[in-house]
């Protein structure tokens, strides 16, 4: 019988500090979270400098809580997983060199994780029998990407954002509106109260042959319409349209892959309009709709120890001079797409 791992893991990639253990039968022994959503709102999206020196403050702290909460010392711990990119480089050096000297303190060894692939592997912290290949649609505020997740670091992107990201697209629109920061969850609460088909947006791409996504002309078109419709309407068409281009472009990948499974990760996943149209989507298809618990999908230190103890157990470890990384592709062999720049 393998020997069960306990993995600390630390997430500080974007603008949540987190830490948090876990056993690699994906039981989470402790999950300890600090958000910077006060510090950032006064600007409508968050300041990189801001976020770094928040990391900087609380990290230290959280590995202590997440530790007593666990009931362990570090001398228990297996291994260290830290997040190494991609994200805003300065909270990302911040995770990455906290979680080194942890485990050059310690002596135990570094799994450097892919933000990416944290979320690309969490369905399977929450559902220990979604089995290899399943065809995951990655949807947060930095990415939107298809992949067909064929095993622990091997991933097949199908399709990716030539422009913005939905995540992105949302929090522009709430900026747009004035809806307040973080924008997701505000644009979701406003559209709950308008009507989806009071506003014609554009779904950009959709019907098309070109696999990939693109939002940026349906955020230029929110724009251009912001002054001229209730901005509850304005965010119910904006979170349809969105979800119409979601549903049209996965359609498209599952018309070319087998997968076990339709999975769906990132912050963006937390949205239920989008959550129940991938789940129609997977009936329509028959297959198996695989969603993490909401508080999963948004940035989080137990994917991060989750996928650290999944590399762990192929027999992944990495030297201390491992590189933060802001950008880092799941699949570095994929044919470069037309615009994609950094969402790539």
């Amino acid at each position: 019988m393998e020997a069960m791992a306990l993995i600390l893991g630390l997430e500080s990639s974007c603008d949540e500090t987190a830490a948090a253990l876990v056993e690699s039968d994906g039981t989470i022994r402790a999950h300890q979270l600090a958000r910077q959503d006060e510090a950032h709102r006064p600007y409508g999206g968050v300041v990189p400098e801001i976020a770094a020196r928040a990391h900087v403050e609380v990290l230290a702290p959280l590995v202590e809580a997440a530790l007593a909460e666990a009931g362990v010392t570090l001398a228990d711990v297996d291994a260290i997983a830290a997040t190494a990119g991609p994200g805003l480089i300065g909270g990302v050096m911040v995770g990455l060199v906290t979680g080194k000297a942890l485990a050059l303190a310690s002596g135990k060894p570094l799994v450097a994780v892919n933000h990416l692939e944290g979320h690309a592997l969490s369905p399977r912290l929450s559902d220990p029998s979604l089995e290899f290949p399943y065809l995951l649609l990655l949807v947060s505020g930095g990415h939107c990407q298809l992949l067909l997740v064929e095993g622990v670091g091997s991933y097949r992107r199908l399709a990716t954002t030539i422009d913005d990201a939905a995540g992105e697209a949302f929090d522009k629109t709430a900026k747009l509106l004035g809806l307040g920061f973080p924008g997701g969850p505000a644009v979701e609460e406003a559209a709950a109260r308008g009507n989806p088909k009071a506003v014609p947006l554009p779904r950009p791409l959709v019907g098309s042959a070109e696999p990939h996504f693109s939002f940026a002309g349906l955020k230029s078109a929110v724009a251009r319409a912001v002054n001229d419709h209730k901005a509850e309407d304005l965010a119910a068409s904006f979170q349809q349209a969105v979800v119409d281009c979601l549903i049209d472009r996965t359609r498209r990948a599952l018309a070319g892959v087998n997968p076990t499974a339709l999975v769906v990760a990132g912050g963006v996943a937390a949205n239920k309009a989008v959550r129940s149209a991938l789940e129609g989507l997977a009936a329509e298809h028959g297959l198996r709709f695989v969603a993490p618990p909401l508080w999963l999908c948004t940035d989080n230190a137990a994917m991060i120890a989750w996928a650290g103890a999944e590399r762990f157990a192929a027999g992944f470890t990495d030297p201390l001079d491992f590189p933060a990384r802001p950008r880092w592709p799941l699949d570095p062999d994929a044919e470069k797409v037309r615009g994609a720049g950094v969402k790539a």
